[in-house]
């Protein structure tokens, strides 16, 4: 941006995403005239692209085993549901206060591993996580370019994670392409000269929160276009959100 600012705006609302709708189509539909530049990041919701990708699941189609039901009875949940995130987890960290705490195939740790009921097409589908958000991302920020033979804007898609020591929740990038996903300034000094040793600033994250305040969680918005960031989107895609995720032996909350 000529002016050194950061701009965030939500796009209009597509039609209902269903399986085989064309994200990027619908990101390019939705910007405008204007189009994506290459010092632009769009941001988008997993839920649509979950959906796209077929990552739903239909609850009348799942048998709950043994263990769902043991939780479910415990939580007060229906049973199904938990056989849900069971099939979505690694491992189940936590399962107190009604509410289960997964390690997911992915390597997120998150409540429910990612299975969410709301902007569901209809009471009886539960929506995942995309089977690889990075993969995702890189295949729209494609699309885009294919689509529109401009450079490629960065993608971000995004889901609102709850965090330690903390309440509330914040979006969080669990997929990028074409954004620096940290800005590393170990070894670096501060203004005062002090050698900084533990400073990775969570670019992708702080992009994907910021995002989510353009949009109201009712509006419908999976898209929101943030320009001004230049310095940290990247021509390669990039390692991806997978950069975020802290190594087991580094998590005191896996050990």
């Amino acid at each position: 941006m000529t002016d050194g600012g950061i701009h965030i705006r939500p796009l209009p609302s597509p039609a209902e995403v269903r399986l085989g709708t064309d994200i990027a189509s619908l990101a390019i539909s939705a910007v405008g005239p204007d189009g994506f530049s290459n010092e632009d990041v769009v941001v988008i919701s997993h839920k649509v692209v979950s959906k796209s990708e077929g990552s739903t699941r239909l609850l009348g189609e799942v048998t709950p085993t043994v263990e769902a039901e043991r939780i479910a009875k415990e939580q007060a949940r229906d049973p199904r549901h938990v056989q849900v995130i069971l099939d979505q987890s690694q491992r189940l960290i936590r399962a107190e206060q009604g509410v289960l705490i997964s390690l997911t195939h992915h390597g997120f740790v998150c409540a429910n591993a990612g299975v969410d009921e709301s902007n569901s097409p209809d009471e009886e589908t539960v929506i995942l996580l995309p089977v690889d958000p990075d993969a995702s991302a890189r295949q729209i920020r494609a699309d885009i370019v294919d689509q529109t033979g401009l450079p490629a804007p960065a993608v971000v898609i995004t889901d609102s994670f709850g965090r330690a020591w903390r309440i509330g929740q914040v979006d969080v990038a669990i997929g990028c392409a074409g954004l620096a996903p940290l800005d590393d300034w170990r070894g670096r000094n501060d203004r005062d000269g002090r050698t900084l040793a533990a400073t990775e600033i969570g670019i992708a994250d702080a992009v994907a929160a910021a995002a989510d305040l353009a949009r109201s969680k009712d509006s419908g918005q999976p898209f929101v276009l943030v320009s001004g960031l230049a310095r940290f989107i990247t021509a390669e895609d990039g390692p991806g959100a997978a950069a975020l995720r802290r190594p087991a032996d580094q998590d005191m909350f896996l050990r």
